[in-house]
């Protein structure tokens, strides 16, 4: 591990071909580095390397192909990097790792995956570190609030990069400080990790009842809402001395509610204008990745019992398929 640490040029391994991985690869190659990138879609690497810009997410960005090496073959990538960054949405997350043969020692896994581990409603870190046995002192996390489509733009962007181990965050920060991106390094990986899954539910909400004319008045409400439910769900679960207005936490709920960019806004949008469940995933060119948050936090709270009628809201609304309206004209009463 300290040889790792000790590597100011080590082999950079990025898997996932979406708008975040994009973005997260512009940045480290736009500081230098060469990339080794996994992408499933042989079309969009001829693409790539062709035009110098993807076919299918910030189209507008201008990759450096000089330090990109792109392959379909998920083990050769996984093999070359010392540090292992995931990007992939949760949803087709454990689809692309079980094809992974190579071992996972001597690496560094960063995840920066914003959601749970198909049924078994593991974050990435916990996946890693129990299933395959991977160190804490090897394991970070990275989010936002950030939405790549700003971060592709070179707008001022802040990262929150955790690891147990404060040594493995800094190191990692290193590979992604820019003028236009400034990082913080941080040690509550369980935090960052349920809040970066909570804050989508949330957004959701937030989209629903924008959908359905809900003024700014009663989203700061519900957002306030929201917020108190993430901070107690992350402090009765595991109890830390982190602080949750931070930028991680209360900065990530806030950009994912409020933006232009939160697709999970985007998805909560079109069920508050009448859309079903089914049409507004079609509809979608992005995974909402509160999509799946919500059944995991839902079935998760089954044996906690906590009080999270917003969360519970979105869940009614997606999975029981109850009316978006009738369902929130609930939810103002719980409102404090």
């Amino acid at each position: 591990m300290n040889d790792i640490l000790l590597n100011n040029t080590p082999r950079i391994s990025v898997i996932g071909g979406g708008s975040w991985a994009t973005a997260l690869v512009n940045v480290l190659t736009g500081n230098g580095y060469h990339v080794l990138w996994y992408m499933r879609n042989n079309d969009a690497i001829e693409y790539i390397k062709k035009y110098r810009h993807q076919p299918h997410y910030l189209t507008a960005l201008e990759l450096d192909t000089e330090k990109i090496i792109l392959s379909s073959d998920i083990n050769e990538v996984a093999a070359y990097g010392q540090i292992l960054i995931f990007g992939v949405p949760s949803a087709y997350f454990l689809d692309e790792v079980s094809k992974i043969k190579c071992s996972y020692d001597h690496k560094i896994i960063l995840s920066a995956v914003k959601g749970f581990v198909g049924e078994k409603h593991q974050t990435i870190a916990e996946y890693f570190h129990r299933d395959h046995k991977v160190p804490f002192d090897r394991l970070g996390v990275i989010s936002g609030p950030c939405h790549a489509e700003e971060v592709a733009m070179e707008r001022l962007s802040y990262i929150t990069i955790s690891s147990k181990y404060k040594k493995v965050s800094d190191y990692l920060c290193r590979f992604f400080k820019t003028y236009y991106v400034k990082t913080v390094s941080g040690t509550d990986i369980y935090g960052v990790e349920y809040a970066a899954a909570l804050k989508n539910i949330y957004a959701i909400a937030a989209g629903i009842c924008h959908g359905l004319g809900y003024g700014d008045n009663f989203m700061a409400v519900l957002i306030t809402n929201s917020f108190n439910e993430m901070k107690d769900f992350i402090n009765l679960t595991y109890p830390d001395a982190r602080t949750t207005t931070r930028s991680a936490y209360l900065g990530d709920l806030l950009v994912t509610c409020y933006s232009q960019f939160s697709r999970n806004r985007t998805f909560g949008g079109m069920l508050g204008k009448g859309y079903s469940v089914e049409t507004a995933k079609l509809e979608m060119k992005q995974v909402a990745e509160g999509y799946f948050a919500s059944k995991a936090i839902h079935e998760i709270n089954m044996g906690l019992n906590m009080v999270m009628p917003v969360a519970d809201a979105v869940y009614d609304i997606l999975y029981k398929r109850e009316v978006a309206s009738v369902v929130m004209k609930n939810l103002t009463e719980k409102l404090m």
